[in-house]
């Protein structure tokens, strides 16, 4: 079968960097049109435009990362069922996750409007930005459908062993995008909201591709009789996508009320936290990476009832999870600080309090990397597994602890806390997540 990899055979660590490598170099990609994104907004437009596009980040991902925590869902069972060779349920889950991501794309699209400028209000947005985040959030949530189509095809092409293709979707989207962003904020003058634009045009350009890619594998093309709702296979899909996108909807709930307590200690803290926070999505994304191989791995070897390789690729994926943390945590700590001074122009007193309060974040950042990659790992391999239930458990007690710390730590030793936060959060859930996988493991015949 074309544009495919079957993961139950071969060395797992060669096939695991492998499947990982044009991943990590995708999600480099989609970071680097983020972070140009924010480069070019911070040196067109100031300091006070970037502040409020980077404060867009957690109601951001809060609606945007359902459509993912579902696409992931169902790739968890495509994998499944290409690993077992079973290619007739293969086409009815392809056909019924359509249909649960229409419904999901309507009423995600509703809520996510309606609730907006309410919560930007609870989460005590300074005047300065208010405004500007409100209008850049309502286009890229009116680009929902555009990002729900995007995870769900390239969801499957890597449940199939394909992350060439969506590799070579994000590159042509980061082309688009960069260049549509000179263009809307600097010549055409739109401002913040010309970034949105650009952000869901590069959407619609990575989703045609994945979606060429998906229709010239026949195994991915449902026949028109698996589009009849079949309650078993959604029952299926839910079970599997839900607890992933209500996980990803929980980790969001904790970002609020910490970018929360951050706006409380003023414009200044603001801008200098946030500028870093564009910049953790760059370095998390080799973990993410990482963990996304080791769940198609699993997923895959599960289905075609290979236990031994799944404990195998599990422990070699940890290994090299903590050896990447430790590197790009030395890179963070000897480049961060002029790294983070290309995105902060402004008078220099101004700068210069904005990126010694983003410098302190990043080393914070840099201390909890190593449990953050396993964290991916492991939460990744359940998800693999088809367990679903304990990366969502995780998601509360990641919440528990993020926003206990971020309201209570401040109290004691001030915005330390705030930093210090994040990393309390990534050091619970991990440690819950590496337990309860080798439980479930320890459960399967």
């Amino acid at each position: 079968m074309a544009r495919t990899k079957d993961m139950t055979a071969g060395n797992p660590v060669k096939l695991i960097l492998v499947f990982a490598l044009p991943i990590l170099a995708g999600n480099m990609l989609q970071q680097l049109y983020s972070l140009v994104d924010s480069l070019i907004i911070g040196q067109l437009l100031g300091v006070t435009a970037l502040t409020a596009v980077s404060a867009s980040g957690w109601l951001d991902w809060a609606v945007l990362s359902v459509p993912m925590g579902l696409a992931q869902g169902y790739s968890i069972h495509a994998a499944q069922c290409y690993g077992g060779k079973r290619f007739d349920e293969l086409k009815r889950t392809v056909a019924q996750s359509y249909l649960v991501s229409v419904v999901m794309t309507v009423i995600l699209e509703l809520l996510s409007q309606l609730l907006l400028h309410p919560v930007l209000v609870l989460m005590n947005s300074p005047a300065e930005t208010i405004r500007l985040t409100e209008n850049y959030l309502r286009i890229i949530y009116a680009g929902l459908p555009v990002v729900m189509c995007l995870n769900v095809f390239s969801g499957f092409l890597h449940a199939l062993g394909n992350s060439k293709t969506p590799l070579l979707a994000l590159a042509c989207s980061t082309a688009v995008n960069i260049v549509l962003d000179w263009w809307f904020v600097g010549s055409l003058g739109l401002g913040t909201n010309g970034g949105a634009y650009a952000t869901v045009i590069a959407q619609f350009v990575s989703a045609a591709i994945c979606l060429s890619a998906v229709l010239r594998i026949p195994a991915l093309r449902p026949l028109r009789s698996d589009y009849r709702p079949d309650r078993r296979v959604i029952r299926k899909l839910v079970r599997l996508g839900f607890p992933i996108a209500f996980q990803n909807l929980i980790i969001a709930v904790g970002g609020l009320v910490l970018q929360g307590v951050v706006n409380a200690f003023g414009f200044v803290f603001m801008a200098g936290y946030n500028a870093a926070s564009r910049l953790q999505g760059l370095v998390e994304i080799s973990g993410a990476s990482l963990g996304s191989a080791a769940g198609t791995f699993t997923g895959q070897n599960i289905g075609a009832g290979r236990k031994d390789r799944v404990r195998l690729g599990l422990r070699r994926s940890a290994q090299i999870g903590f050896g990447m943390a430790l590197a790009v945590g030395a890179v963070m700590v000897l480049l961060g600080k002029p790294i983070l001074s290309l995105f902060i122009r402004d008078e220099a007193e101004l700068a210069a309090q904005v990126l010694a309060i983003g410098y302190d974040f990043l080393r914070v950042m840099a201390a909890g990397l190593p449990m953050l990659y396993l964290l991916f790992v492991y939460r990744s391999t359940l998800q693999g597994l088809g367990d679903t239930v304990i990366p969502m458990v995780s998601g509360f007690v990641e919440l528990a602890l993020r926003v206990g710390t971020a309201l209570l730590l401040p109290l004691l030793i001030g915005y330390w806390g705030v930093y210090i936060a994040e990393i309390a959060a990534w050091i619970s859930a991990g440690i819950f997540l590496i337990a309860g996988c080798y439980r479930r493991l320890r459960k399967i015949p």
